[in-house]
């Protein structure tokens, strides 16, 4: 009798183990890479206040920076460029830094520092986002922003974090994006 009830505990017990991994295995590993917004201290330390951005280093404005961090201290994070006066004046707006391979519009981006700018499409009912890279000017390629709809804030920019929209917010457009694998 002492038997049978031991080997019901135990496999009672490696039951119970079981379900506890499978059911905190999956929650460590969102809480690991759970995303939140930047906070302006995180933001300040990170952007420069002169983007490196082909030959020139373009003032940002900082009170225009947005971005979100992992748990692992990982950013994806932007600023306005005040171009005026830049050979860049039209080409870009603003400066984005990735680290984190990062899918923004069906563009891959991997990590590294870049710039991009839009132009309005025929209508008005988007913008087309063209991101290049930062050092070189190299177009890395180009996505259309859409109007979002509902009553969203207008911002200059605001990237939100993936549990909330998944959004890279231009004005009142947004382009989707999909963190990938670090």
């Amino acid at each position: 009798m002492m038997k049978v009830q031991m080997k019901r505990a135990i496999s009672c017990g490696v039951f119970l183990l079981i379900a506890l991994v499978l059911v905190l295995v999956p929650f460590a590993r969102a809480q690991r890479t759970a995303w939140r917004q930047a906070t302006d201290a995180e933001l300040a330390s990170l952007l420069p206040a002169r983007a490196p951005v082909e030959k020139e280093h373009i003032e940002t404005e900082m009170r225009t920076a947005s971005g979100i961090v992992n748990s692992k201290g990982h950013f994806i994070a932007g600023v306005v460029l005040l171009t005026a006066g830049y050979s860049a004046d039209g080409k870009y707006s603003h400066y984005l830094v990735v680290q984190v391979p990062v899918r923004i519009g069906g563009i891959a981006l991997k990590p590294g520092e870049y710039a991009f700018g839009w132009t309005r499409t025929q209508g008005g009912d988007a913008l087309s986002v063209h991101f290049h890279e930062a050092a070189t000017g190299s177009l890395v390629g180009t996505a259309d922003a859409h109007r979002i709809a509902g009553s969203s804030r207008v911002e200059s920019l605001h990237i939100w974090p993936p549990g909330d929209k998944a959004l890279i917010q231009i004005g009142r457009f947004g382009i989707p994006y999909e963190i990938g694998e670090e």
